[in-house]
């Protein structure tokens, strides 16, 4: 029964590891191809096209961007709204990070949990076979 569970262990641990590494490894491609936002307090303003909000820019320009139903949805009847706006250009969001972002982490991190915790495990048992 030792020599299985011994064999379990490693497997764990060496799984563990690598897909922690992995997950890491896409977490961080997400976080840099995100690319840079910035947070801003902008004006809310019903236009014949729609509703818009603009807001002045780190670089001193005013950023205007039309809200799809969605985002109009989140900003409800509020005359000004705290956003985060791509640099660069006019695209909007109300998170500063992608939403990917974070299941992408935990799972970079139970994944390695695991692989450390079976090393460990693997280790102790080693000592208490003897």
């Amino acid at each position: 029964m030792g020599s299985t569970l011994d064999i379990l262990l490693e497997v764990f641990t060496w799984v563990g590891l690598g897909a922690g590494v992995v997950f890491a490894g896409v977490t961080l491609t997400v976080v840099l191809a995100d690319g840079t936002w910035l947070p801003a307090s902008a004006v809310v303003e019903t236009t014949p096209s729609g509703r818009v909000v603009r807001w002045f820019a780190a670089d001193g320009g005013v950023g205007e961007a039309v809200l799809s139903p969605s985002d109009d949805e989140h900003v409800g009847w509020a005359d000004t709204v705290d956003l985060f706006y791509r640099l660069g250009s006019n695209r909007i969001r109300f998170s500063r990070r992608a939403p990917a972002i974070r299941p992408a982490l935990w799972l970079a991190i139970g994944c390695a949990a695991v692989g450390v915790l079976s090393a460990v495990a693997s280790i102790v048992l080693m000592f208490v076979e003897g």
